[in-house]
């Protein structure tokens, strides 16, 4: 799934293209991934004529503001991807919906400079979209963004809020982790580097953690992502940015996806558990229990 580096790598990319495009029109693939409103055309109809004015992120989705007022959200879930192409592109098995964009200048006469289209590719099927009506707050429609703790680039995600947030919790601290109520945007990848980073067993209760490892953590919380966002991510299965590339943090983790290889610490092998049903990768000796 694609977790916070990904989700801001995406982004990105959308503010560098789709900012001054107007939607046209469209084509929904797949009715079902449209989770706002139930019907479609609706879907399609609220949006025509909407110019994209500025790509946001909270947690894993995106939300586009609108030059209507409306917004567009956006959650990837575990395959989805954004696409920026052209419309004579030839489409994929797995485009779900298109968006089909016209460019204008603004202050200026519209001009037919080009036309592109905005695809949502998900092979899975999980991802979602939503029309944010003007004046509606933006979680009484994406209800997902009611329950998001902090962002970890917050000035108020602090190790004393994180340590708080641990605190009320004996569960293993990788899963805490995973819990977007916690911090919002860790998922498994980024969860076993930063564990990793601030030498943390992942199955330490997550109330045990002094607050030297809870500083420990926290810093590690901000290196692994900062890290996965300067690399554009990391793709190991589905992930893609608007122009289609994959990321390459995965070329430079610690752990993740490394079993048996050696630890580039200490150069034990990095271990693999099950753990909430998700594979950890950790190394025994750097983490100890």
């Amino acid at each position: 799934m694609p977790e916070l580096p990904e989700v801001e790598t995406v982004r990105i990319g959308l503010n560098e293209n789709t900012l001054g495009w107007q939607i046209e029109g469209g084509e929904i693939l797949l009715p079902r991934a449209i989770a706002y409103p139930e019907n479609s055309q609706a879907f399609l109809d609220s949006l025509i004529g909407a110019e994209f004015i500025e790509w946001q992120r909270r947690g894993k989705y995106l939300i586009a503001k609108l030059s209507q007022g409306n917004q567009l959200g956006v959650h990837l879930r575990m395959t989805g991807s954004l696409l920026w192409c052209d419309r004579d592109e030839t489409l994929g098995k797995h485009t779900r919906v298109r968006l089909f964009l016209k460019e204008k200048v603004k202050g200026k006469k519209e001009k037919g400079l080009g036309q592109r289209e905005l695809r949502f590719d998900d092979q899975r099927t999980f991802g979602k979209m939503w029309w944010v009506p003007s004046g509606q707050p933006t979680e009484s429609v994406i209800t997902g963004l009611q329950k998001l703790g902090l962002e970890p680039f917050d000035a108020a995600f602090t190790p004393e809020h994180l340590a708080t947030q641990l605190s009320r919790s004996g569960r293993p601290i990788k899963t805490v982790l995973l819990d977007q109520e916690t911090v919002a945007g860790i998922g498994n990848i980024y969860a076993d580097e930063s564990l990793f980073l601030g030498k943390i067993h992942p199955q330490k209760a997550a109330n045990s953690l002094n607050s030297e490892q809870v500083k420990a953590l926290h810093q590690g919380i901000i290196k692994s992502l900062s890290d996965g966002i300067a690399k554009g991510g990391t793709t190991f299965s589905s992930f893609q940015n608007v122009a289609g590339l994959k990321g390459n943090y995965i070329d430079t983790a610690w752990v993740f996806r490394r079993t048996g290889q050696p630890c580039n610490v200490c150069g034990t092998s990095i271990s693999k558990i099950k753990l909430g049903g998700r594979s950890t990768h950790f190394c025994a000796q750097c983490q100890i229990l």
